[in-house]
């Protein structure tokens, strides 16, 4: 569904491609259907509003109609640099945070944005290796956000424009943050993705995907932002996916 479009008067960087909608289903969706379908690299969809909107595992990723950033972006790529793409839109979501509403998020293993433990935001990304491309999906919280989570428009912002930060205009300073963090070396990359993670030097309670609880030291990420926590028995492990909950100190 489209009407009027607020983004053509937004100032988006050189070489992005910006469509807004005002509704659809999952922006995520649409994007990977698109780039099935020849849809150019650096293509970004927004939406005000999803109905089926997506989490990790599943979840339902749920915002009040055109207050939340809400959207996905197409890049064309190796198998090899594939993992770059999810790891510098996060650090560029966090810098461009920073910049437009003075509050500096961390980031939680695997996809979340928090300030404080209270969720700003988080990624999804969906590839297809076969295909030479990645969409990489975020959501964060700009005007609303649900009970115990936190938003970029609040009371205690210390930015002076607090008040008027838009979604689009999240859009428009992250679009900006994603081409310098893409200018990074792998190692550059890694090493502030490491900096930004809060769940480094905590100790954590892990749940896997197949039932299975670890509790351990979360002490590293790797080069492939697996998560690497020692059990209390100092037995490393590497984990891929799971959800993590912050416990104490390590």
């Amino acid at each position: 569904m489209t009407s009027s479009n607020p983004s053509s008067q937004a100032n988006w960087p050189i070489g992005w491609t910006v469509t807004w909608v005002s509704e659809t289903g999952s922006t995520n969706d649409d994007l990977f259907a698109a780039a099935r379908s020849g849809a150019a690299d650096r293509s970004v969809l927004v939406a005000d509003y999803q109905t089926a909107g997506k989490g990790r595992l599943d979840r339902t990723w749920e915002a009040t109609r055109g207050e939340n950033l809400l959207c996905s972006l197409l890049f064309r790529c190796t198998i090899q640099d594939a993992p770059r793409y999810p790891r510098a839109v996060s650090l560029a979501a966090r810098a461009a945070c920073a910049s437009i509403s003075g509050r500096t998020p961390r980031l939680k293993w695997p996809n979340d944005m928090v300030i404080g433990e209270a969720k700003l935001g988080g990624l999804l990304s969906v590839a297809s290796p076969s295909e030479g491309f990645v969409v990489v999906g975020i959501g964060i919280n700009v005007g609303w956000a649900p009970d115990g989570a936190a938003k970029l428009r609040s009371d205690d912002s210390v930015a002076t424009n607090a008040s008027s930060i838009t979604p689009l205009h999240l859009l428009a300073a992250m679009l900006r943050e994603v081409d310098h963090c893409l200018s990074l070396s792998d190692d550059q990359l890694h090493s502030m993705h490491r900096a930004a993670l809060s769940t480094i030097g905590l100790r954590v309670r892990v749940e896997k995907t197949n039932g299975e609880v670890l509790i351990g030291s979360a002490v590293d990420v790797d080069s492939s932002s697996r998560l690497l926590v020692r059990d209390d028995h100092e037995v490393m492990h590497v984990i891929d996916v799971g959800d993590v909950i912050h416990l104490r100190a390590g």
